[in-house]
């Protein structure tokens, strides 16, 4: 348990720093009401994200099931967390001063945004292989359609610009996550 502890704090720094991150990116927009122009895709992505940190930090309890550590997986889970952090500071960066908005922002830096996110689905697999197989047989083929779907519309959304699709992404995305968390955490069986 005490490995599981340290592991635990550290991971909690990096979540809690990604979610600081977001919150301080959507404090801008109400203390420089003017000088920014927001995109509702933009803040749509924002709201996933801050969903789905919220949804791995619970998620991770999980990992108080594993009896032995080593520095690899330590290693791993520190990488894998740091992706959100990556994630969050592509959506906010320090400053936009080269680009008219965050609409013109995140269509320029889509393939980055998406590169990182499709990246950090790939990297819950071995999440979910360190908690063991039967957890990811528990979970069933859901949970590998669910990576599949996530990886292969990360890898439209870096290719495809039109406004449309980006907002039907996110938007399906949103209510399969929400849909997700319910049935893992809020249904008998």
């Amino acid at each position: 348990m005490d490995k599981f502890f340290h592991i635990r704090m550290l991971m909690g720094i990096l979540l809690g720093l990604s979610i600081t991150h977001l919150l301080k990116g959507l404090v801008k927009f109400v203390e420089h009401p003017g000088k920014v122009k927001a995109y509702w895709i933009h803040l749509l992505w924002v709201f996933y994200l801050f969903l789905l940190i919220t949804h791995f930090w619970w998620w991770e309890f999980s990992l108080h099931t594993i009896t032995s550590w080593n520095f690899l997986s330590y290693f791993y889970l520190i990488v894998y967390t740091a992706f959100f952090f990556v994630n969050a500071s592509l959506l906010f960066p320090e400053q936009i001063n080269d680009y008219t908005g965050y609409e013109d922002y995140f269509y320029s830096r889509r393939r980055w945004f998406f590169g990182a996110l499709g990246f950090t689905f790939l990297l819950d697999i071995i999440d979910t292989l360190l908690k063991g197989v039967n957890h990811l047989t528990h979970l069933g083929y859901e949970y590998l359609a669910y990576i599949f779907l996530h990886v292969i519309g990360c890898l439209l959304a870096m290719k495809v610009r039109d406004e449309r699709f980006h907002g039907a992404f996110v938007i399906v995305v949103i209510i399969y996550q929400i849909v997700f968390i319910y049935r893992l955490y809020f249904t008998l069986g």
